[in-house]
């Protein structure tokens, strides 16, 4: 497995597990015992996802060393705000039954974000956190939140996929040192994604997947990705990436598939900023 470093030193794998729309308890334990059995040992969840405690379970199982495995947990914009949010990532790390996390993620860039990443900071520095990010920040909230803060956030998870390669995002991060990880690295199968005449072509030549192939493009761009599945067979599929290389050919190909827009929804769109507003508690 490859590993990433992140602006702080510390490493985590540039291919995780992630378990997004995977909230029943059963499901979701037999997936992460499933991934970890296969070689993973990141593991992708949120406060929102609902299934923390399955996580948790499934870690603990596995009996793997606690220091193997990287845990991502993230906040829920309902408990933003300096105390709300310490409590809260307390309440993750009860549930995933962890003493401390790897990675914690404000989940959305909207209410008091200012003050959940001071809450952040704190439990960064008294050693409960070993790295804090953030997620689906545009590059305009990140600098923001970069130059009016002491610490610059490790990673930005956002929606990335063949169709949506976020290029402009990727360069903005770079300059900042902030680590690019994609969410819905197959666009949740939008596009026809996996009946893609270019990305099967270039699997036909590997002996790879349609989904082995995205994967690959994002890890080749420095992407940190977590494929989710709940289908062991795949499961496995989408960790075996490392035993090819795509030309730079491939890559050219590949960009070409750019729409330069969301296939899911603009977290600028203020419609949609007022219905994830509905969803705080």
């Amino acid at each position: 497995m490859k590993n990433v470093t992140l602006n702080n030193g510390v490493e985590m794998p540039i291919l995780g597990y992630g378990v997004f729309q995977i909230p029943d308890y059963d499901e979701c334990k037999k997936s992460v015992l499933e991934a970890l059995k296969a070689g993973y040992r990141s593991i992708d969840t949120a406060q929102a996802y609902q299934n923390e405690k399955a996580v948790g379970d499934a870690i603990k199982e596995s009996g793997i060393p606690r220091e193997e495995i990287f845990v991502t947990t993230k906040l829920w914009i309902s408990d933003y705000g300096y105390e709300a949010a310490k409590k809260a990532c307390l309440s993750s790390m009860e549930k995933l039954q962890l003493d401390y996390l790897d990675l914690y993620l404000l989940h959305q860039p909207f209410n008091d974000v200012f003050g959940a990443w001071r809450a952040l900071e704190d439990l960064y520095k008294v050693g409960k956190i070993r790295a804090i990010g953030v997620s689906n920040f545009f590059p305009d909230r990140l600098v923001d939140l970069i130059k009016f803060n002491e610490i610059t956030p490790a990673l930005n998870q956002i929606e990335t996929h063949v169709f949506y390669q976020r290029e402009e995002d990727h360069k903005m991060m770079e300059k900042y040192g902030v680590q690019h990880e994609s969410w819905a690295p197959f666009a949740e199968g939008q596009g026809d994604l996996f009946q893609n005449e270019v990305l099967l072509r270039i699997g036909k030549k590997y002996g790879k997947s349609v989904a082995q192939v995205s994967l690959r493009w994002m890890i080749q761009r420095n992407i940190v990705v977590i494929p989710k599945s709940v289908t062991p067979s795949r499961i496995k599929e989408n960790i075996a990436v490392f035993d090819f290389e795509l030309t730079n050919e491939d890559m050219m190909a590949i960009a070409k598939l750019d729409t330069h827009k969301s296939h899911f929804f603009d977290h600028r769109d203020p419609e949609r900023v007022e219905w994830i507003s509905t969803l705080v508690r």
